[in-house]
């Protein structure tokens, strides 16, 4: 129990030796996402071209997200934008605890990733009438078709994140956390 109040006392709850290096990357994330999404909107006027492919497999397409994840839960009202906002809010503060905790570099960059993809889609709440979502990879030949969900640059780099996170917990090796007796 002395360690934890030692902790909260140095401020470890906070900032940690790993921390710049997330914000770096939360910084960095959030600032592409946007980026991005400004460029499509006003710049390559995605809205008036409609559906581009990219390739034979990816197209860019607008689409408003007014969910989370994959379309879930969507929000049109005042209420439900200021809940998903709070949860937000309330998931970056656990994120940045576990930041100012991190053992390792790739644990800071992952959870960096992702409090940036957070951030990046929790700006487009506050002036668009939803989460920009633009990037469709699809799958169709003359019998079959597959469409995965529209997503971003934020939610690719939020799953990067946890991709990292989930190598890092597993590799051989890593810092393993000790148990806590108090």
């Amino acid at each position: 129990m002395a360690d934890a109040a030692q902790r909260n006392a140095d401020g470890a709850y906070a900032w940690g030796p790993l921390s710049a290096l997330g914000l770096g990357v939360a910084v960095a994330t959030g600032v592409v996402d946007q980026a991005s999404k400004l460029w499509l909107l006003y710049v390559f006027d995605l809205a008036n071209r409609g559906r581009v492919a990219v390739t034979s497999f990816v197209d860019l397409v607008i689409t408003w997200n007014t969910g989370i994840s994959y379309g879930l839960l969507p929000q049109q009202g005042v209420l439900g934008l200021w809940a998903l906002l709070a949860f937000k809010a309330a998931a970056v503060v656990f994120l940045w605890i576990w930041l100012a905790r991190a053992s390792s570099r790739l644990t800071a960059a992952a959870v960096g990733l992702i409090i940036g993809g957070a951030l990046g889609n929790a700006i487009d709440r506050f002036h668009w009438p939803g989460v920009l979502d633009f990037v469709l990879f699809h799958i169709q030949t003359a019998t079959w078709s597959f469409n995965w969900y529209v997503f971003n640059l934020a939610d690719l780099a939020i799953v990067a994140g946890v991709v990292g996170l989930l190598y890092d917990s597993l590799r051989v090796g890593a810092p393993q956390k000790r148990l806590d007796p108090g």
